[in-house]
């Protein structure tokens, strides 16, 4: 990743504040990072989060916008999970009462 890091950087980028969904990215030095997307080169147009204080700073905080944590992982499987665990309900509560008239 630190080749795209400084690909990404040495080519450009805009910035901005707005958050994905409900997550905030902390940079290595504890502020929100920023999103934002590079503007030159291969990877033109993909969002990244980096440290607002950069180049200011030592901050070396590089992360892709579309790269998952596990945090996130785990959350969308367990949402996977209540979805099926409430489909079941849906389809016992019809058998029930199914039963119920016959």
């Amino acid at each position: 990743m630190a080749a795209r890091r400084s690909n990404s950087y040495a080519s450009g980028s805009s910035s901005s504040n707005k958050r994905v969904g409900n997550a905030q990215v902390r940079c290595n030095c504890g502020k929100e990072a920023l999103i934002k997307t590079v503007r030159k080169g291969p990877n033109f147009g993909m969002k990244f989060y980096g440290c607002p204080m950069w180049p200011d700073t030592q901050c070396d905080f590089f992360k892709w916008v579309n790269e998952h944590t596990d945090v996130e992982e785990y959350q969308f499987k367990l949402l996977e999970k209540d979805t099926i665990i409430c489909e079941l309900e849906v389809e016992q509560n019809f058998r029930d009462e199914k039963i119920k008239k016959l």
